[in-house]
């Protein structure tokens, strides 16, 4: 299938038949990247989660204490751990953006225990990607380490709680074989 497409396992819903703020979201979107990203798209298939799933990503990236630029490297590192094509591409774009460095998002999509970081952004990174493939195994020392690196109790529950969130996402994604628009690729670099 090809890229521009939404998702290729469920119907992609005509953007005029969705309700109202669903198609003023997805305008104020379209308006502000310049392209309707399919997420958007995707989830419009069921309205009630739209609204759900968006609101609960505006919370994580605008009521935190991490910077965008941190949220955006947990969403990589995590959907790389998960092998979201999706999330890669898209917040992989993000991260350059953020980040303002063309090579981060490639580096943590391919191993971010191999990246450029600093001491703190790898802790960070640790918790998230531990949480995502073994969390029964987060201890307290976690925390405790990430305290060490200068994270508040507040910002690891904000890590956490962006990772749990795209390891929903990345579900979804996989599910309804959400596909990146072609201008995330090109996007930061």
């Amino acid at each position: 299938m090809p890229d521009d497409e939404a998702m290729t396992r469920f119907p992609v819903p005509d953007v005029d038949d969705l309700p109202e703020d669903l198609q003023e979201r997805i305008e104020d979107e379209t308006d502000r990247a310049g392209f309707t990203p399919n997420v958007f798209l995707a989830y419009g298939y069921r309205p009630s989660q739209f609204r759900a799933f968006f609101e609960y990503y505006d919370a994580l990236v605008e009521d935190t204490e991490l910077s965008r630029r941190e949220v955006e490297m947990i969403v990589v590192a995590v959907s790389a751990a998960n092998d979201c094509y999706y999330c890669n591409v898209a917040h992989g774009a993000l991260v350059r953006i953020y980040g303002d460095d063309p090579y981060l998002a490639d580096q943590l999509i391919s191993n971010y225990r191999c990246a450029d970081l600093d001491e703190r952004e790898r802790a960070m990174l640790d918790l998230a990607v531990k949480l995502t493939e073994e969390p029964e195994r987060v201890e307290e020392a976690d925390l405790e380490r990430l305290e060490e690196h200068g994270f508040s109790r507040r910002a690891i529950w904000d890590i956490g709680a962006v990772a749990s969130f795209f390891n929903l996402s990345n579900r979804m994604a996989h599910l309804a074989d959400m596909r990146p628009n072609p201008e995330f690729h090109d996007m930061g670099r």
